[in-house]
């Protein structure tokens, strides 16, 4: 029996960056993945998704927009099979390494389904046949989620996908529904849409991007529609029929019943722990009514010696999140000093066209916590760089208290918005204020800019608008 002070379940963005902060530790640590290093976010999720979401611009450009910017041909031909290839290639590039970073980390790595034993033991059945046993002084539970499917609603691979199947399929759907508007849902209608396919968006909520604020969601759900897109929100799905060149998805919503016809259905309504068959019931883990790992601030289960991280545990299933909690948890096994975790603060990123990107409080939540609110907004309208990108749809609003200029949240929509979140949630983490950020110099012309401007509209001295 293998003998180690940290044992690692699941090579996602949580466990693999646990296990490399372990290691830097002093620690003598193993990992196991029952399929592949990285773990759905680098292999068929977050990763290469952005490289078709790239080509997806690249195609909506050339289909809708030549002419704005100058571009004519006689025969454009856009193959959707090329930008499948090309983020796969994305993938494997870093799923390589993350092996280096194991080896370069001294992470010894078994590629099998694991299970708790004892508290402090782990079985291994390997992939490439056999079993390893392996005992260790601390076990992190980095196991994920999978995707949900209603019954009678399941993937098949060809007619109804999840994100799993949509991702890796290299033609594309000739007509689609997507049901769920959350990230992934609205970002396969960006995908699918920029190549002229015919998408329509089902959404049970009242609002695309449920989790935002509400204003963004209208905003975003402008802009599909805009693009062609059909959204129907506060609209629930019956059941779908597969039949034989087509599936029927019924549907029912404030309009009454109606029928959706499609080559191809999406499954996006969200994910659930990976917290069966690893004998945490046995080991006397507990669980959350959603089957989600409980843990502390620490990344403590109540069993000692036994941590849990990433979307397991539900707290908020995000890749960053996830590494967040890893370098976190391996700091707290080895008693060094860390942090904790503020989950309102994280910032969330959704990758359709337009972007979204936001942390903390809307500006309802802020007035429901009883805060004086002040609103520091501005439109990318205004902002030179994004009118020179033609991209310019959108705006960032800063949600800060009236009283302290503390920022309680931020809430953006338009261009690689995604990349302007960092000024933000640093500036929150080291209360820093509007003021401040009103006074950092932005370089000119950039998007960061906006946040600057806003930061001047929050402190009542507003430039440009």
């Amino acid at each position: 029996m293998a003998d180690y002070d940290v044992v690692v379940i699941g090579a996602g963005p949580a466990g693999y960056v646990a296990a490399i902060r372990a290691s830097q530790l002093g620690q003598k640590v193993a990992i196991v993945d029952r399929e592949f290093l990285g773990g759905i976010c680098l292999n068929v999720g977050c990763v290469p998704s952005k490289s078709l979401l790239k080509n997806a611009e690249v195609a909506h450009t050339l289909r809708e927009r030549a002419d704005e910017f100058g571009f004519s041909f006689n025969d454009l031909k856009l193959d959707y099979g090329v930008a499948v290839k090309r983020s796969r290639k994305v993938s494997q590039r870093l799923t390589k390494g993350v092996g280096f970073l194991m080896k370069k980390n001294k992470v010894d790595v078994f590629m099998g389904s694991a299970k708790l034993t004892a508290k402090d033991q782990v079985s291994v059945k390997l992939n490439e046949g056999g079993s390893e046993k392996l005992k260790a002084k601390n076990i992190i539970l980095a196991t994920g989620a999978s995707a949900i499917s209603p019954p009678g609603m399941e993937a098949d691979g060809k007619q109804v996908l999840s994100f799993w199947e949509a991702i890796l399929q290299e033609k594309l759907p000739k007509s689609v529904v997507i049901v769920g508007a959350g990230a992934i849902g609205a970002e396969f209608a960006t995908i699918w849409s920029s190549y002229g396919v015919p998408v329509t968006l089902v959404e049970m909520l009242e609002n695309v991007l449920p989790l935002e604020e509400e204003e963004i969601s209208k905003e975003l759900a402008k802009a599909f529609v805009k693009r062609g897109i059909t959204v129907k929100t506060g609209t629930k799905v019956e059941s779908i029929e597969k039949l034989k060149t087509k599936v029927k998805v019924n549907v029912s919503g404030k309009g009454g019943e109606e029928s959706i016809d499609a080559e191809q259905v999406l499954i996006a309504i969200g994910f659930r722990a990976n917290s069966a068959n690893l004998g945490l019931e046995e080991a006397g883990v507990k669980l959350g009514e959603r089957g989600e790992v409980l843990i502390d601030e620490r990344m403590a289960t109540n069993v000692p010696g036994i941590w849990a991280i990433g979307d397991l545990t539900a707290k908020l299933m995000l890749a960053h999140v996830g590494s967040a909690m890893g370098i976190i948890c391996a700091e707290n096994i080895a008693g060094v000093e860390t942090v904790t975790l503020d989950y309102t603060m994280m910032p969330k990123a959704t990758y359709a066209q337009p972007q979204v990107a936001s942390f903390g409080l809307t500006e309802a939540q802020a007035v429901e916590a009883g805060y004086e609110v002040k609103i520091g907004r501005f439109n990318f309208q205004a902002n030179g760089k994004a009118l020179g990108l033609g991209d310019y749809a959108g705006w960032v609003k800063l949600v800060t208290d009236a009283r302290y200029g503390e920022i309680l949240g931020a809430h953006m929509i338009g261009p690689e918005v995604t990349e302007l979140l960092p000024e933000l949630t640093i500036a929150q983490m080291m209360e820093l204020t509007p003021a401040e950020i009103s006074r950092n110099v932005h370089a000119h012309p950039s998007l960061s800019e906006v946040i600057m401007e806003a930061a001047h509209v929050a402190e009542g001295h507003a430039i440009h608008t």
